[in-house]
């Protein structure tokens, strides 16, 4: 606000005015009749002027141009006229004096000494009260917006906190009528946050939105578009913005004044403040004012809306943490339930496995099962093996102590064990159930009751059953799931019990047996209890340690890839010693499990272990990976001639004899040896090179040893490429059948052919079968690969042959109980005649499934299909599946026929006479193989052999032979 100047001619000024008690005292210095003007220019106070009543106008004139003049000249002796700046340059005076008569020099200067320090004195007063206003506007200002800034950050609502602003704007300017708006310029909507008017009625609603059409004659609309301050009265404004007169938007003020908030450059709201009495309430002081007021308004209005939504977030967040809260701590809730029942169930297991005895069993589950419900009253029934019966070998019961055994009838137990499926039950679902005539009360009704089924495997074998003879413990749905899971691993800690009685049942028999032999062989005694004590001492550690083979008690394939990773780690750093993987596989080990049964292969098994863990040091690592394949890790220090010596040392050891079910036998071993080496990343590759290692032990002869080295490895892989190759073949039908003939050897006419498979691979040309068979068996491809076989020889015999054709049958078709369907089905669908094919086995295939071997061979003969024995003589060559197959040919293998001829052997000769009355006395036919020679032809036609096949009578061929004369061969 300007601060008003000190005038004396203004007619509003009274004579105690400043400036004209200043121009008084002067005077009053000068003689009678002298008259004088003055007049300032400040840059705090502005201009002002004064005179004395009886002044002309000229001398007001002269005294304001001396203001403006740099030089000012003394007009004459009456007239005398004075300009000074001050001493700080912000002020300049000017005196104008009319004079009767000139004074002295003396006394003028004298006056004007006076009359300057006398200006220049109020001059300085009226700047200092000038500034004192000014600093008391400014502290009020301050302390506004102070109490502004404490409002929006205080605990109030919204309403309280814009009437207390209401309040502080009031101490600035006259605003007893004052409203605040929002205005959203996006959807052109007002909503008045306070409203207080001393003529309008008007309540403020801050949630409710006026739109532009509903207040399109509001002042306050035109305020917002208009987008800055407004002063004047309410006619004159609406006449500038070009708004009609509305008497529903509240009575005109005589003085009103807006002032648009803006956030940015965006109109966000206003202020208005307005008087009806007075007019020209309000300055351009208070608009300033009120502007700056506004903004810091808005930035209350901001913060406490800020406030509030942080408040709303922080609820927000408050109650979702709550929630979160409380699901967890129902999680940690289930969480620890489900940790109670997990160390219960291992528990059950580890009783299973440790308990002494089933009745010890019995009872320390019932102490674990009372730890998850509520199981006073706990028993357990058992049906007998004729399921005639129901025991009951542990029972705890407050009012029936003595459970006994019953037969079967339509107790509630019975029930269960009828139906399969959980019970809970309480007196009334009880008397629902014997009023149905379902089942029938044994012992003291109980107030509840629960029973859950007993499975070992599919069948219900008895019952778990808790019950309560109180209204205070009632069993829940909740306790029949939980007895259910128990059950299970009840069940199944009991099969564990049994077996565990079954096995020390057979410890204590095979004790007997070692103390009556430790009678007759007093040297063998030591060993043989030495070894019983490492068969108990490995089967108390399988006890405990799920990575040991059950039946040696040797760490399995787990434990010793988790000691491989460790040494190999240790050998990378380079703390730990050199180390090598020994693959050992029995030789002929399948022959004890055919021929002597598994009882006996396990027995050889565990010898094995015992002789194998008796030759390593402690710090090394035996292990069975399954079968008759163990596997050894040792350290060696002094170079691989040491593993060498050790892995022949061991052979050694394994082939010393051994008496198992009664015989006496001598096994051998065949062990491939894998030494580490930084290429090696993982265990499993350095079992899979001593693997391979051992297989190329056993090609050498067996019983013998064999280190991996890198002609091994490029074997390998060329094994794996050949792999591929034969799965690329199977795809693309490279196979195809080669007819070698079968003649008789007396006229050499033609009477069926052998088709042998041979491989026309898209490299290497055309394969023999030595070349990839073994492979196929070991792949399991072989299979595919004699369909494929199949299904030419059958499209083959359609178009039309002289004769048969022969094929080979691995033993693997047996296995497979869709085999001679498939067969059967392939002549069908051909139209060819199944009496064309004969099928030639070995001995292998008879011995592998007999039962279903012999099914398969009544069906195909059924249809036509006879089956020939390959390679007789090179086996059991036993009578019996003679008498029992329905064989109709068999072949004498090379092996014989080779001893014929001009240098033929007595045992040669003796075994094919013998092979040709045993079959010519079952009434069976005979092929020789591998006839060659003349010599051998001529021999075999003189011991009564008609029929046979071999280079002699004709070479393998893509094509049929024809009917020929014997002296065209």
């Amino acid at each position: 606000m300007p601060t008003p100047s000190i005038s004396a001619d203004n007619p509003a000024s009274t004579p105690a005015s400043p400036a004209e008690r200043i121009a008084s005292i002067l005077r009053g210095l000068l003689p009678p009749g002298a008259e004088l003007a003055l007049c300032w220019r400040d840059w705090a106070l502005g201009n002002g002027a004064g005179a004395t009543p009886g002044a002309s106008p000229s001398l007001r004139r002269r005294a304001e141009h001396a203001l403006a003049e740099a030089l000012v000249e003394h007009d004459g002796p009456e007239l005398r006229v004075h300009a000074w700046d001050n001493a700080d340059g912000n002020a300049r005076v000017a005196l104008a004096v009319a004079l009767p008569h000139p004074l002295s020099a003396g006394e003028e200067e004298s006056w004007l000494l006076l009359a300057r320090t006398l200006l220049v004195t109020t001059l300085d007063a009226s700047r200092a009260q000038a500034r004192i206003v000014s600093l008391e506007k400014s502290k009020r200002l301050q302390q506004a917006l102070y109490e502004i800034a404490d409002l929006a950050g205080a605990d109030l609502e919204m309403p309280e906190m814009l009437r207390r602003i209401h309040a502080v704007v009031n101490s600035l300017m006259y605003a007893e009528n004052c409203y605040i708006v929002l205005y959203d310029d996006q959807r052109r909507t007002v909503r008045f946050l306070y409203f207080a008017d001393q003529r309008d009625p008007y309540i403020a609603e801050a949630e409710r939105e006026f739109g532009e059409e509903e207040m399109a004659n509001s002042m306050t609309f035109a305020l917002l578009r208009h987008g800055q301050p407004l002063r004047g009265p309410s006619a004159v404004i609406r006449q500038k913005l070009g708004v009609i007169r509305d008497p529903s938007h509240g009575p005109d003020s005589l003085d009103w004044l807006g002032v648009p908030m803006r956030r940015d450059d965006r109109v966000c709201g206003a202020i208005v403040v307005q008087s009806y009495d007075t007019p020209a309430s309000y300055a351009d002081e208070d608009r300033a004012l009120l502007g700056y007021v506004a903004q810091h308004i808005l930035t209350a209005l901001d913060r406490k809306h800020a406030h509030v939504e942080l408040e709303h977030r922080v609820a927000v967040r408050t109650h979702e943490l709550q929630r979160a809260n409380r699901e967890l701590q129902a999680e940690i809730m289930e969480r620890k339930r489900a940790e109670k029942l997990q160390r219960a169930l291992f528990r059950i297991t580890d009783l299973a496995i440790t308990s002494e005895s089933l009745e010890r069993f019995y009872a320390d589950v019932h102490v674990v099962v009372d730890e998850l419900i509520n199981a006073r009253n706990f028993y357990i029934a058992l049906v007998s093996d004729d399921g005639e019966a129901l025991n009951f070998p542990y029972s705890i019961d407050d009012r029936d102590p003595m459970r006994k055994a019953r037969r079967m009838t339509n107790g509630l137990t019975e029930y269960v064990v009828a139906t399969g499926r959980p019970l809970l039950a309480d007196r009334e679902v009880i008397g629902q159930l014997a009023e149905a005539g379902k089942v029938l009360q044994h012992g003291p009704p109980a107030h509840s009751w629960l029973g859950v089924p007993l499975f070992r495997g599919e069948d219900v074998v008895g019952t778990v059953v808790v019950q309560s003879y109180t209204d205070d413990v009632k069993f829940t749905a909740h306790d029949q799931n939980l007895l259910t899971f128990v059950a299970h691993h009840i069940g199944n800690g009991l099969d564990r019990q049994r077996t565990q009685e079954r096995l020390r049942s057979a410890h204590a028999e095979l004790e007997r047996r070692v103390e009556e032999r430790t009678r007759e062989l007093n040297e063998a005694n030591h060993q043989l209890r030495a070894q019983i004590g490492e068969r108990l001492r490995a089967e108390q550690q399988l006890t405990y340690q799920a990575t040991h083979d059950a039946l040696t008690g040797l760490p399995n394939r787990p434990h010793l890839l988790d000691r491989l990773s460790a040494a190999i780690e240790r050998a990378r750093h380079g703390d730990g010693q050199a180390f090598a993987v020994l693959f050992l596989d029995l030789d002929r080990f399948k022959l004890v499990n055919d021929s002597m049964g598994h009882a006996a292969g396990d027995e050889l098994l565990v010898e094995v272990a015992r002789r194998i863990t008796m030759s390593v040091r402690d710090d090394d690592v035996v292990a069975r990976l399954g079968g008759d394949e163990f596997a050894l890790l040792v350290e060696y220090a002094d170079g691989v001639e040491n593993v060498r010596d050790f892995a022949q040392r061991l052979l050694a050891v394994l082939g010393r004899p051994m008496w198992v079910a009664g015989r006496e036998l001598f096994p051998s071993a065949s062990l491939g040896i894998a030494i580490w080496h930084p290429r090696y990343r993982n265990g499993e590759e350095l079992l899979r090179d001593a693997d391979a290692a051992m297989y190329r032990a056993k090609e050498q002869g067996r019983d013998r040893s064999a280190v991996f080295d890198e002609a091994m490895r490029e074997a390998a892989m060329q094994s794996l490429d050949l792999e591929a190759d034969l799965r690329r073949a199977i795809n693309n039908r490279d196979f195809l059948p080669f007819y070698q003939p079968i003649r008789r050897m007396d006229d050499g006419r033609v009477i069926g052919h052998e088709a042998l498979l041979r491989w026309q691979h898209e490299r290497r040309g055309l394969l023999l079968p030595a070349e990839f068979i073994g492979l196929g068996e070991d792949s399991g491809l072989i299979e595919q690969v004699d369909w494929l076989l199949y299904e030419q020889v059958v499209r083959q015999i359609a178009r039309g042959v002289e004769g048969y054709i022969s094929v080979n049958v691995s033993p693997r078709h047996f296995r497979s109980p869709d085999f001679a369907d498939r067969l059967l089905a392939m002549f069908e669908a051909q139209g060819a005649d199944p009496s064309q094919l004969r099928l030639e086995i070995t001995e292998v295939a008879l011995l592998d499934d007999a039962p279903r071997t012999l099914r398969i061979l009544r069906t195909l003969r059924q249809h036509g299909i006879l089956a020939q024995l390959d390679d007789f003589g090179t086996g059991f060559s036993a009578l019996s599946y003679l008498h029992r197959f329905p064989i109709s040919v068999l072949k004498i293998d090379r092996s014989f026929v080779s001893g014929l001829g001009s240098e033929a052997r007595p045992e040669s000769l003796a075994l094919v006479r013998a092979i040709l009355a045993l079959a010519g006395t079952l009434g069976i036919e005979t092929i020789a193989e591998g006839v060659e020679t003349e010599e051998q032809r001529q021999s075999l036609v003189e011991l009564g052999c008609h029929l046979g096949q071999g280079y002699l009578l004709g070479r393998p061929a893509a094509q049929m032979a024809v009917a020929t004369a014997l002296d065209t061969l």
